[in-house]
């Protein structure tokens, strides 16, 4: 009889920021906990990614982007049935950005300018969907 190790899940994560620094910051410190990450930089690219990336876990999602603003990405990310179900975590320096946050159904709210610490304790503490499945759940997602 052959055994199939499975292979463990490795949390995928996609950042959408226009800011080049903050983006390489978020990049490593997400990359050195563990988690694999791709950057874009507005929602319709973030858009074009997750509908070729099936693997992605989370989101995390300034609100003033160009071409496509984080408000019109997560009413069209919700739209989607095959994205609606990632969650989304805010990030902004908005007045308002925590009310909106919590009208666009986000997860949890990281205010900018981003303390380090705080943000890898929010990514943390929404963790994965995906490596909490039970594997039938994972093959059936799979089919």
């Amino acid at each position: 009889m052959v055994s199939v190790t499975a292979v463990p899940h490795r949390c995928s994560i996609l950042i959408i920021e226009d800011e080049p620094d903050l983006q390489d910051v978020l990049r490593v410190a997400l990359e050195t906990d563990g988690y694999e990450v791709a950057v874009v930089d507005n929602g319709r690219d973030a858009l074009k990614h997750l509908r070729s990336t099936p693997s992605t876990c989370l989101i995390i999602l300034d609100l003033f982007l160009p071409v496509l603003n984080g408000q019109r990405f997560r009413a069209a990310q919700l739209r989607d049935r095959s994205l609606a179900w990632i969650p989304v975590i805010v990030m902004s320096g908005g007045v308002e950005a925590g009310r909106e946050a919590r009208e666009l159904g986000a997860r949890l709210f990281v205010r900018k300018p981003v303390d380090l610490d705080e943000f890898r304790e929010v990514v943390r503490s929404v963790g994965c969907l995906r490596a909490r499945q039970r594997p039938e759940e994972r093959e059936s997602r799979q089919v």
